[in-house]
């Protein structure tokens, strides 16, 4: 059972009488105390849940009841059929459901399996799992943290810490600091001793967080009021039927198979199937375009999303930085190209720089390759890059000139590095010459001019006049104001290093350096078809609040003309006046101010992942459907509480995607919007099948309720084992071709679905008692016109082929509930077509099989005998699509 940690300074004493590292019986006694360094995770879905979970289910239990009274009155073959439905609708569900659940663990982050600890005296590979408070780490560039612990020796350390704080700017530390689990070193190394695992750690107090139960989706909340719906009007038919029946003497087991009748009936089989491979195949689709759903049933809510929260690097931008521009000589430089391919070229006032003329710009790129810890190869056709992403820019910039580093590094040696700290925001590299040493020092502009007292123009170099600080730093201001991020760049050169500490004074300033994260280049389409859409998208970042903003014009989330609204309030007005609010001004606001502003913010700036929790709530509290993105641990309660919570697939944290409904593999912006195509698709052709499925039901109710009411108990126009067949064999591949539909034009032009919205809302409900009322009504004239008393099992026969022939027609009509059928294309569901014909010729082997047709109470009938009910469900296909068209001119 795991316990509390040690207290960290009892470890600390015990770190520093002895650094050889605990004993190997020391680690087993803490292993077994403390327990596995792992996360708990909830109990994980088993097949046999899933399999549990496909009982759970209404429909399946009216079925049972109404196999239990076939069996009761001794109809086997009755009871056969639908206990085989049973069966088919159980097993269907599992391995829809299982294999959606398997692809999930598939889809899980491969982590670092083994963690190097110094153990017994000696540097040991261990299982992750097995890290124990007091042991020390010993690590190195590219590994990953696997514990909290404290920090007693470091060289030039650099940790990415994106996966808790969001900040993707990796963190110096140094001797004395705490790093945390789950986060990575960049550069440098340390030795490290452990302070808490598993669960105690800061990521594992987070993931205490979201471990709670899973709410129902809105499609669950649907699914189970309209099953308890139809089981319930299934009952209360056949309990009045029955009662009545038994009121007037009719025999007690044909009321029971009269009943039975009713009961199957009313319940559409072929809903749960219908409604898991529609899902499964939408998920299917969804993955095709890098978006993966964790939760089946999740999916239909991506359909009434009214708000998209999202971040800004990797998302909406490329994640690849980019020197755009330099400032060298007094003179501005553009840099074409963008990414993290070297090509391109150095502009300025038009014309191409040949850098080997220009000696200070040659200087400054040379600077940036040198100072810098990243790399860049090319392998095969790709170019791949390790790093710091601003690092690998420079890195990019300099090689656009041939300048490449692997071989300048060889010409200038490095002898010393001081690190980049959050303090210092300078970095330095010391380089051995042949005439001596060089520095190259790159840092922000503020920091770094200050302590120079040369500048470096047209390979002149002379004093920094106060002139030339104002210049620079206006052009500073200029390049931060467009959304650049801005390194200054110097040097020095020394004989002899005698104090590394004086390579960063009295420095030649040579210029400056400006990058971006350019936009994705389909973000801004991506946000005007949201637009378009009627829905809202909200960019969330720890990135500062000029760069936030340029992006969020660039890509139009806004255009900086009263888009955040205008309030009396003072305190408001100042808040939102450039459009962008800041994680500190956020803070300044009291919920109820927030609620005022909230769904006038279209960026936030400088933000924690803590906040969004906040701005979910807020939004949520509006009566908004909010989709949420996040990669760090911290953005886990978000994502858990958001209605649809998205991963970053590529950055994502495993905690992230834990607490996620929907992973995206590709980081893309795009991939979101085109989720929500996706899901506003399926919860259509949900809508379309439901009301299909359900309309035939009534049909079926309203023809035996007819035939029983006018012919009596004696003339039923169709058996019960008749109606199974119908309902499950006959209504199955339409209704799977409906929820298989391709979009309906134009999706992406409507506003987004009303959450509160039913399946069966008032003009759907009442199209299909409409519908049913006619198609029932038509087949029993086809019963009634054919005599039921002088040849019932013909007239039952006739009867069955109208019902049969209308899935020829009527599954059309239902492709679009607003529009004729004529307007979007008849032939372009191919599946629709090929499985309505199939169908149909199937359902013939039970009327044509000789004793299959016996079993089923039907004969075969002659092509002329045909007419008529193809005829009455051609023409009930007519009255449909007129129905719909009036429906819609009175909605308008």
């Amino acid at each position: 059972m795991e316990q509390e940690n040690m207290d960290p300074e009892e470890l600390f004493t015990e770190m520093k009488s002895s650094r050889a590292g605990l004993s190997e019986q020391e680690a087993q006694e803490r292993l077994a105390s403390f327990g596995k360094n792992e996360l708990t995770e909830k109990k994980k879905t088993t097949a046999l849940k899933v399999f549990a979970g496909q009982f759970v289910n209404l429909i399946v239990w009216v079925l049972a009841a109404a196999a239990v009274i076939s069996l009761a009155i001794g109809e086997t073959i009755d009871f056969g059929v639908i206990m085989f439905t049973i069966a088919v609708v159980i097993i269907l569900g599992f391995v829809q459901e299982y294999r959606a659940e398997k692809a999930m663990e598939a889809l899980k982050s491969i982590v670092q399996s083994e963690t190097t600890v110094l153990r017994d005296k000696r540097l040991r590979k261990i299982l992750t799992i097995d890290v124990v408070p007091g042991d020390i780490l010993v690590l190195e560039t590219g590994d990953k943290v696997p514990a909290d612990a404290f920090v007693y020796e470091a060289v030039a350390l650099k940790i990415d810490e994106s996966s808790l704080t969001g900040e993707s700017v990796p963190v110096g530390k140094t001797e004395n600091e705490t790093i945390f689990a789950g986060t990575q070193i960049v550069h440098g190394k340390c030795k490290a001793l452990v302070t808490s695992t598993g669960m105690n750690t800061k990521i594992g107090q987070i993931a205490k967080l979201i471990q709670t139960k899973d709410e129902d989706t809105p499609l669950q909340v649907k699914i189970t009021k309209l099953s308890l719906t139809l089981a319930f009007l299934a009952v209360l038919a056949s309990a009045i039927t029955f009662a009545i029946g038994i009121y007037i003497g009719a025999p007690f087991a044909d009321m029971l198979l009269i009943s039975l009748a009713l009961a199957v009936a009313a319940v559409p089989e072929g809903l749960p199937l219908t409604l898991t491979i529609t899902l499964a195949y939408g998920m299917k689709k969804m993955a095709g375009h890098n978006a993966i759903i964790r939760k089946m049933l999740a999916v239909e809510t991506l359909g009434s999303t009214t708000i998209i929260c999202t971040d800004k690097t990797g998302t909406l931008t490329r994640n690849e930085m980019t020197v755009e521009k330099l400032f060298v000589s007094e003179t501005e430089i553009d840099v074409t190209g963008s990414g993290y391919i070297p090509k391109g070229d150095f502009l300025k006032r038009g014309n191409i720089v040949d850098v080997n003329k220009d000696g200070t710009t040659l200087n400054l790129l040379r600077g940036i390759t040198l100072c810098n810890n990243s790399a860049i190869e090319k392998k095969g056709d790709k170019w791949e890059v390790v790093g710091d992403p601003t690092e690998i820019a420079l890195t990019v910039a300099a090689a656009k000139v041939d300048l490449w580093k692997d071989e300048l590094d060889k010409d200038y040696e490095m002898t010393e590095e001081i690190v980049f700290t959050s303090e210092r925001k300078i970095m330095t590299t010391i380089h051995k010459t042949g005439t001596g040493f060089i520095s190259f020092t790159k840092g922000a502009p503020e920091f770094v001019l200050p302590q120079c007292n040369i500048i470096e123009k047209n390979g002149e170099r002379v004093p920094l006049t106060e002139n030339d600080r104002e210049i620079i730093l206006a052009k500073n201001l200029d390049f931060a104001s467009s959304a650049y991020r801005v390194l200054a760049v110097t040097c020095k050169e020394e004989s002899e290093v005698t104090d590394t500490g004086d390579f960063e004074k009295d420095m030649i300033f040579l210029g400056l350096v400006a990058m971006i994260d350019p936009p994705r280049d389909e973000a801004k389409e991506a946000v005007e078809m949201c637009r378009k859409a009627g829905i809202k998208v909200i960019m969330i970042t720890g990135d500062n609040q000029e760069t936030a903003k340029a992006i969020g014009r660039n890509i139009g989330l806004f255009d900086g003309k009263n888009d955040c609204g205008v309030y009396e309030d003072e305190k408001l007005r100042r808040i939102v006046e450039d459009c962008a609010v800041t994680g500190d001004e956020l803070e300044e606001l009291n919920d109820e101010e927030f609620d005022i502003l909230v769904e006038n913010i279209n960026v936030y700036a400088r933000t924690m992942p803590e906040q969004k929790l906040r701005i979910v709530n807020a939004l949520q509290k509006k009566g908004h459907i909010v989709a949420m993105t996040g990669d760090g641990v911290n953005d886990a309660p978000a994502l858990k509480k958001a209605d649809i919570g998205i991963a970053m697939g590529i950055k994502g944290t495993d905690v992230a995607k834990e607490s996620s409904v929907m992973i995206l593999q590709d980081d893309n912006f795009a991939s979101i919007v085109e989720a929500v195509r996706g899901g506003r698709t399926i919860y259509n052709n949900i809508e379309k099948f439901i009301t299909y499925l359900i309309s035939r039901n009534f049909m079926l109710i309203i023809l035996i309720m007819a035939g029983i009411s006018l012919l009596g108990f004696d003339l039923i126009p169709l058996l019960a084992l008749q109606i199974l067949f119908i309902n499950m064999f006959n209504e199955i591949m339409p209704a799977v071709s409906l929820g298989l539909d391709p979009a309906t034009p134009g999706i992406m032009s409507m506003p987004p679905r009303d959450p509160n919205d039913n399946f069966l809302k008032k003009r759907n409900l009442f199209l299909v008692i409409t519908l049913a009322f006619v198609m029932g009504i038509a087949s029993y004239l086809v019963f009634e016109i054919s005599d039921p008393v002088a040849d019932t099992t013909m007239a039952r026969t006739l009867t069955f082929a109208t019902v049969v022939s209308m899935i020829l027609f009527i599954p059309l009509s239902f492709r679009s509930l607003d529009k004729s059928v004529f307007s979007i294309g008849i032939f372009n569901n191919k599946l629709m077509i090929a499985g309505v014909t199939a169908t149909f010729f199937a359902t013939m082997s039970v009327m044509y099989i000789p004793k299959l047709n016996d079993a089923f109470g039907l004969i075969a009938l002659s092509p002329s005998e045909w007419i008529m009910p193809i005829v009455v469900a051609f023409v009930t296909f007519l009255f449909a699509e007129g129905l719909k068209l009036a429906t819609a001119a009175s909605k308008k």
